[in-house]
């Protein structure tokens, strides 16, 4: 449960020990503002430490206010610490270009309520001047402990779990950089221009009740054939006790695959039940989604990092992830062409070869030859190796495109 103070201060509950907090988050924002912490770290071992204690349970209830997030994060030991983390907020001429961009698009105002922060139209704010999104430097972590490396683990601790609930609503995003829910649609609604009055020698056309009953009716299109009978969809679900929102994303999920088949004559590949979720899970990109998925995939630890290798490269991207194998005479000498031609020898970085796996020596990096002839990047995450990029035929391309 949410506590909302007036709409300026909003508590969150704490996440349950055992919550699973990997690098990545769900959405593009919440991976955008875990980029803005990690990318300003000296050092991987507080954002280790910090996503362990996010793990563990060690993060208490998140209040979030203008310009600030905050918890009390405690340490294995027992000892707890008042941890901030800071973004600066925006000003009153800011907010006011960034609710006309806004309100310029219904789209925008629609895709916010529904829990979603559009990329065209955080680009535009960016055009603007208006950065809604952090970037490097621009989260501060503020913390109780002695520790001398920004951001401390508490801090990381506390970004991560941030990023959990910008998954789940970026409206918890537009209040740290100053305004509440309320007052973004205040001034939204205040944006829109009035609709333009019509010009008094142009009255609006009258209809009259007996003229309208007095017209003989239109006739109407062939009804379409009716489908094979059936229970309805909705009745069977609620038999079943399936989630109406559970049923209203595989019908959406459905239309999409049909619609795409329609386009390209392709019919959709049909897929196991593990390979299905992580689909899901990577085009939906909805936390609701991913967590009634993880529940029943039957993998739930593996699901979060095999999502975002669907999202990076499709099925291809998730062979990539789970199956090692040797190279083939051809795909070998394929490689390392491709590997000889994108460094000089002076800059080659040392490798250590192993199947399709190509491991930067000293440097958490990794590249994954796929089937498609494409190297896959790959970044050491608390001993698991996380994918980190799209595919590039390149491999220094790769490297230098992954997050």
């Amino acid at each position: 449960m949410t506590a909302d103070y007036d709409g300026r201060v909003r508590g969150f509950p704490a996440f349950p020990r055992g919550t699973r907090v990997q690098r990545s988050a769900l959405s593009w924002w919440g991976n955008a503002w875990i980029a803005a912490m990690e990318d300003s770290a000296l050092d991987l071992e507080p954002l280790t430490k910090g996503r362990a204690y996010s793990y563990g349970g060690h993060v208490g209830s998140v209040t979030v206010s203008p310009g600030r997030a905050a918890a009390a994060v405690s340490a294995p030991d027992g000892s707890t610490y008042d941890t901030v983390v800071t973004l600066e907020t925006l000003d009153d001429a800011q907010w006011q270009r960034f609710t006309t961009e806004v309100a310029s698009q219904a789209g925008h105002i629609g895709a916010l309520l529904d829990g979603e922060m559009p990329h065209d139209l955080a680009g535009a704010a960016d055009d603007a001047g208006l950065p809604m999104l952090p970037g490097l430097g621009d989260l501060e972590g503020h913390c109780s402990c002695d520790e001398l490396m920004q951001p401390c683990r508490h801090a990381a601790a506390l970004c991560y779990q941030v990023a959990r609930l910008l998954d789940e609503d970026p409206f918890v995003l537009l209040l740290l950089r100053g305004r509440s829910k309320g007052e973004v649609l205040e001034q939204l609604r205040a944006a829109h221009p009035p609709l333009p009055a019509a010009p008094a020698e142009l009255p609006a056309p009258v209809t009259f009740a007996r003229e309208a009953f007095g017209r003989p009716p239109a006739p109407l299109p062939d009804a379409p054939p009716l489908p094979a009978a059936g229970p309805p969809a909705v009745h069977v679900a609620s038999a079943l006790g399936v989630d109406r929102h559970g049923i209203r994303w595989l019908v959406a999920d459905a239309a999409a695959r049909a619609h795409d088949w329609l386009l390209t004559g392709e019919a959709p590949v049909s897929y196991d039940v593990w390979r299905d979720a992580v689909r899901l899970v990577a085009t939906v990109r909805d936390v609701r989604v991913f967590t009634r998925l993880r529940d029943a995939c039957g993998r739930p630890d593996e699901l979060a990092r095999a999502a975002r290798a669907w999202e990076y490269g499709g099925a291809a991207g998730l062979d990539v992830l789970e199956t090692p194998r040797p190279l083939t005479k051809g795909e070998l000498v394929s490689a390392n062409v491709s590997m000889a031609a994108a460094w000089d020898d002076e800059d080659a970085p040392a490798v250590a070869v192993s199947g399709n796996r190509w491991t930067l020596v000293g440097r958490g990096l990794q590249l994954r030859y796929g089937r498609d002839q494409r190297w896959y990047p790959y970044r050491d995450e608390g001993g698991e190796w996380w994918p980190a990029g799209a595919p590039q035929t390149n491999p220094a391309h790769a490297l230098s495109e992954s997050r």
